[in-house]
């Protein structure tokens, strides 16, 4: 039989965890719809640029950007992986980790050289854990990113690409698509020319639009100078904010099935609870009947 004072600790506990997780679910919601908003205003911008950036380069003739062209050899390659600094968010970090493992795993097929960056004490701990030692890492980035921050780390790469320390970056990340559709994936950030060429397709894809002329004053030159990083900048700030929209929703998941559970875990031992009184109950009335009947 069951120990009723256990029941009750043990229901009062679950209880306890139940409010805990419910509050964190509303908080997560709460979190996710003010990184949504953030990060729909910055779609419409991040897309317009890459466009902007695109129709300059061909209508810019024979000038270019360093960001812009693509390295034949590429002698070593830079990933950043970005995860979150707290857990309790499904399996937000698994996926993000096993997406770059794999793409750290085709590095190592091919002996190609690379360097590690990690954002996110998730992420962190677990590389740490697997042995790698990453290159630089951050956990300043929580649910609303700064693109100060964002801007430091994107000068740093532009540094390093142009003066030829990396031939390319990738950013595993998870991908927002919807509120209800979310994607691990490892996109290349650097070189810009295949994100400026697909933003530019998709475009042409869903509206014909005719061949803008420019007119450059004072110079091509200067004007992709100025537009390229920013491009490049934008899509990196693009993708701290789809991490972060990624990762309120999945704690809201994460919390809301957990607060379920735990619903469902009191109703089971209220019934636990409940059966054992009973028994005792009719345990005692069974002794009383048993005593009155050894006295006559």
């Amino acid at each position: 039989m069951a120990n009723l004072r256990q029941l009750v600790q043990r229901r009062k506990a679950v209880r306890n965890i139940r409010k805990i997780t419910r509050t964190m679910e509303l908080i997560a919601t709460a979190r996710f719809k003010k990184a949504l908003d953030r990060a729909s205003e910055a779609e419409a911008y991040t897309k317009k640029i890459a466009e902007i950036a695109a129709d300059l380069t061909s209508a810019g003739g024979e000038v270019s950007h360093p960001l812009l062209e693509i390295r034949p050899v590429v002698k070593k390659s830079l990933i950043l992986v970005i995860g979150s600094n707290r857990g309790l968010c499904g399996g937000y970090n698994g996926s993000i980790i096993r997406g770059a493992q794999n793409r750290i795993r085709e590095f190592k097929a091919e002996n190609h050289p690379f360097d590690l960056e990690i954002s996110g004490r998730r992420p962190m701990a677990f590389f740490r854990y697997q042995g790698f030692t990453a290159a630089a890492t951050y956990t300043q980035f929580e649910d609303k990113p700064a693109f100060s921050d964002v801007d430091t780390i994107a000068e740093k790469y532009i540094q390093m690409y142009v003066s030829g320390q990396i031939d390319r970056v990738e950013v595993a990340y998870m991908k927002f698509i919807t509120a209800a559709r979310q994607t691990p994936v490892v996109e290349t950030l650097l070189p810009l020319a295949s994100l400026t060429t697909t933003k530019k397709n998709d475009s042409a894809a869903t509206k014909p639009v005719a061949a803008v002329e420019y007119e450059f004053i004072p110079s091509a030159t200067e004007i992709l100078n100025a537009i390229v990083p920013v491009a490049f900048k934008q899509r990196l700030f693009k993708c701290f904010l789809d991490a972060a929209v990624s990762e309120q929703i999945a704690r809201r998941v994460a919390m809301k099935a957990a607060t379920e559970n735990a619903a469902d875990l009191i109703k089971e031992i209220s019934q636990q609870y409940n059966r054992a009184r009973q028994a005792k109950i009719t345990k005692e009335i069974s002794e009383l009947i048993a005593g009155a009947e050894a006295l006559k």
